[in-house]
């Protein structure tokens, strides 16, 4: 049991490396460039990231981790394909990435009662607490929900200044809940990413105030 634990946790500790590889990647670049930047990096970082925390989530038995990477997960997809990377990849493996969320899902539902009983009525996972994380992970989604019509509304991949107060917000919730639910894979995850969270707020701010100056 417990060296089962030890590979759950090596999953969801590489599931979060790859989110603040992202994110420091995204920061570095942004900082150089002075404006915040969305390379097609962060993208194809992200998409690794979720693929590993969403069977982190099912290998935990973590409801509110598999919506919320469920949430997001094609959105990265689209992005990936806004900035013409999606294209290059080989149809095997664009296949795979479109069908493995479904199919595990589908897997997963096969068995109602089984999925009810084990996702939603964990006696390790009390139901206030499964709200309340659920919430937090809705909410951290939800900024990538902002992204896309963001970025559909102006024809090109961005991550704009709402995302990441969103992120902020929606971070704050999971690392409670995680402290909650004694995960340091969560932990650690969602506390690297405030920084940058923080940083990319202030970049914003200034350069909306510039393009204010100049009008």
């Amino acid at each position: 049991m417990q060296e089962n634990n030890i590979w759950i946790f090596a999953i969801g500790f590489l599931a979060q490396l790859f989110f603040s590889a992202r994110i420091l990647y995204q920061w570095i670049v942004s900082e150089k460039a002075r404006k915040v930047l969305s390379p097609p990096a962060f993208w194809v970082l992200s998409i690794l990231g979720s693929y590993l925390l969403f069977i982190y989530g099912v290998l935990r038995n973590d409801f509110a981790i598999i919506l919320g990477q469920f949430i997001s997960y094609y959105i990265y997809l689209w992005n990936l394909n806004m900035q013409g990377k999606w294209k290059k990849m080989h149809v095997i493996i664009k296949t795979i990435l479109i069908l493995t969320p479904l199919v595990a899902t589908g897997f997963m539902l096969r068995d109602l009662t089984g999925f009810t009983d084990t996702f939603l009525h964990n006696k390790a996972v009390p139901l206030w607490l499964l709200l309340f994380g659920s919430a937090g992970q809705v909410i951290f989604a939800l900024r990538f929900i902002y992204q896309f019509l963001y970025s559909a509304a102006h024809h090109q991949s961005v991550l704009p200044l709402g995302f990441w107060l969103i992120s902020l917000l929606g971070s704050s919730i999971i690392v409670a809940y995680a402290l909650f639910r004694l995960d340091p894979v969560l932990i650690l995850g969602q506390s690297f990413g405030f920084v940058a969270y923080i940083r990319n707020i202030m970049i914003g701010y200034k350069n909306k105030k510039t393009s204010l100056y100049e009008q």
